[in-house]
């Protein structure tokens, strides 16, 4: 493998697609902040109406029309003034990530994804009725933008929707530490509901390269060509409830976490951050053993697992109910729901009722944050389940790592 990836290298040095870094002595850890959306809105529906998209998941007409009704309400409160109307100030992504791309700086808020391979942006060529709102990468305003010849990428969602484009490498600076010649997909064309959010401006794909949609040649995502340079070739992730977090790379802060962190290997074939949980515990219930194949993914809001778990759950929720209109299961928001707990290795992590708690849908019902996985393939283990932990992403040996917050 090593000599694979020596070949391959220096084929695209060759090539001249190859990013350019630090050398070996300029090894550095980086921690970014994440700053928490005071304005956030979250809506369950419409978090699993994204989920459904971005892993091609059959979507229902109804779920289609329960996200309509959401966007057309938050417009109306805008328009009468009860709600932000500026872009930066937007309803609609819980945490804001600046990054510099290009010589000079042109900054974007982009979202970190650990369950995408992509670092696209909107830019000068998407069109200007799709990029309102936004803000861009312009490649002609940067002396470091070179357009990579005959590359393209495309994302098909489950709505049948897509955004597609040109690729250029670029400088791109995350948290100070910059990668030169990193591929920058710029959107020629871009799906409504990206477009409708205006609070990010793309993507910062942080899965594995293999899950890379650039043609002919697949690309590198930004950490991976940092990773050899950073101390360890190591990111976490540490998202907060209502509270700013950050993303450190090259270093592992356990002040971040109450216990140990257990590792566990991951599974490449797919593309993503993926594991195995043997087990699960509602409550301060008995553990009962089931496999689940989930992925690590904070640009997935909900926690979505196999229908045996999440029915298990709610059958220990009093008031709840699975609702058709909204296409899960809902209960009374002044009940206090049982934690979760899923196994990592030889330990667990413990999601707090609270969490699970996520947001009203209508009077003083509210929609859970563990849902179905029905439709997509594999579980997720969203933010819901994130923000109870520090997870790490450790390209180096292949693995996960949880420890509870």
């Amino acid at each position: 493998m090593q000599t694979f990836g020596a070949f391959l290298v220096s084929f695209l040095a060759a090539s001249g697609l190859a990013a350019a870094l630090p050398a070996e002595g300029q090894q550095k850890t980086i921690s970014v902040p994440v700053k928490y959306n005071a304005n956030h809105a979250p809506h369950g529906p419409t978090e699993l109406f994204k989920a459904k998209r971005k892993f091609g998941a059959p979507i229902s007409e109804n779920l289609k029309n329960r996200v309509a009704e959401h966007k057309a309400a938050k417009l109306a409160r805008r328009q009468t003034g009860s709600a932000p109307n500026h872009p930066s100030d937007s309803e609609d992504d819980e945490y804001i990530t600046n990054v510099s791309i290009g010589t000079p700086a042109q900054v974007l808020p982009l979202d970190f994804d650990t369950g995408s391979s992509d670092l696209w942006v909107f830019s000068s060529e998407t069109p200007s009725s799709s990029a309102r709102g936004h803000t861009i990468y312009t490649p002609s305003k940067s002396s470091t933008s070179k357009k990579v010849s005959g590359a393209s990428w495309s994302i098909t969602y489950g709505d049948n929707s897509s955004s597609s484009g040109d690729v250029y490498t670029d400088t791109v600076t995350i948290g100070g530490f910059s990668v030169t010649g990193q591929a920058v997909e710029s959107a020629t064309k871009v799906s409504t509901q990206f477009v409708q959010d205006t609070s990010n401006s793309g993507l910062v794909g942080l899965a594995l390269d293999s899950g890379n949609t650039v043609k002919p040649t697949k690309q590198k995502t930004w950490f991976s060509n940092a990773s050899s340079h950073l101390a360890q070739p190591v990111f976490t992730a540490d998202l907060n409830h209502q509270a700013d977090g950050s993303y450190n790379f090259g270093f592992i802060d356990t002040t971040l976490a109450s216990g140990p962190i257990t590792y566990v290997p991951i599974s490449t074939g797919n593309g993503f951050w993926e594991f195995t949980s043997a087990s699960y515990a509602i409550g301060g219930g008995s553990s009962k053993k089931h496999s689940t194949d989930g992925i690590a993914d904070t640009g997935t809001t909900l926690l979505l697992l196999d229908d045996t778990i999440v029915d298990a759950y709610y059958n220990q929720v009093e008031s709840a109910q699975y609702d058709d209109s909204q296409e899960g299961y809902t209960f009374d928001c002044s009940e206090d729901l049982p934690s979760f707990s899923f196994a990592v290795g030889s330990s667990t992590i413990t999601v707090p009722g609270s969490l699970i708690n996520f947001a009203p849908v209508d009077g003083n019902t509210c929609f859970g944050g563990l849902q179905s996985d029905d439709g997509i393939g594999i579980s997720i283990f969203g933010d819901v389940a994130i923000k109870a932990a520090l997870v790490v992403f450790d390209l180096g040996n292949k693995r996960l790592g949880w420890a509870q917050k």
